[in-house]
């Protein structure tokens, strides 16, 4: 079975008509039609039920149709194992906010430029979500902060960035103690769901550090924009710019007699994964 007749029969599923699918392929409706027919000739069943313009999958149509698309992803992937001199392939990768704003963008204007012929869907998420994903097979590799245990040995890690906490203040703070700071602003905390929020919390817990809480965010950028407004200090990993526009917040390092520990942000996938060498092609922009 041609294997572009079977895209075609997937095509006039999703969109609901011959006349939609042969626009979205760039074919005539009677070439649609006859790929249909084709199909339906070599399963020995009908697969469409036409209703005005309108198309329908029959019963014997929906009982094919995950294995189709089971069966198409198959043939992508060995075209890019094969494709040794152009790779190509889809390619799903999650990132963590910081990475999109941050190590991202320049990043992927170099890669599409670069290979054109890949098929890169960037999905968002937190560390430990897109971790989850990646470990359930919904995403390919994914740009997080280093988990706070260690990798199994399946996994591959690639640093690329790694980021010391500091202390965010308001920009009318004159102190330069970072740990006087802390105990006597208010404090926004950056969320314990993070890795990187726990960070902090086992830093200050270290420090005999008690804050007076104000705030818990999920959002660097929403922590900085807060600070900025004078609500009160924060301890945060000093992540990749941009910042937001126009905020003037005070970034104080920690002391020397307590150094700061490192957020790390890399790139993590299977390395037995179908996908690596898509992945090293991503990895070149890093290097």
């Amino acid at each position: 079975m041609d294997t572009r007749f079977l895209e075609t029969f997937l095509v006039v599923i999703e969109r609901g008509s011959l006349a939609e699918a042969a626009r979205h392929l760039n074919v005539t409706p009677a070439a649609i039609a006859q790929r249909i027919h084709a199909i339906e000739e070599e399963i020995g069943l009908e697969l469409l039920q036409r209703n005005g313009r309108t198309v329908q999958p029959t019963d014997h149509a929906a009982a094919i149709i995950e294995q189709a698309r089971n069966i198409l992803q198959q043939v992508r992937e060995l075209r890019t194992i094969a494709a040794l001199d152009k790779p190509s392939g889809k390619l799903r990768v999650g990132a963590i906010s910081t990475a999109l704003t941050g190590i991202l963008p320049q990043a992927l204007g170099r890669f599409f430029h670069l290979f054109p012929d890949i098929e890169l869907h960037v999905i968002p998420g937190s560390s430990s979500s897109l971790y989850e994903q990646l470990r359930n097979g919904a995403i390919d590799a994914a740009f997080i902060v280093c988990p706070p245990f260690e990798l199994p040995k399946m996994y591959e890690w690639h640093n690329i960035r790694s980021e010391p906490l500091i202390v965010i203040a308001p920009p009318d703070e004159k102190r330069k103690d970072p740990f006087r700071i802390l105990k006597t602003h208010r404090f926004i905390r950056y969320d314990r769901n993070h890795w990187g929020g726990r960070q902090a919390d086992t830093y200050m817990i270290q420090h005999n550090i008690c804050p007076r809480e104000q705030l818990e965010l999920d959002s660097l950028e929403a922590i900085a924009l807060m600070v900025n407004e004078g609500i009160g200090a924060s301890l945060v990993p000093d992540w990749a710019p941009p910042w937001p526009e126009g905020i003037r917040v005070r970034k104080i390092s920690l002391p020397a007699s307590a150094p700061a520990p490192q957020r790390h942000v890399g790139l993590i996938w299977p390395s037995t994964s179908s996908r690596t060498r898509l992945i090293n092609r991503l990895l070149q922009m890093f290097k």
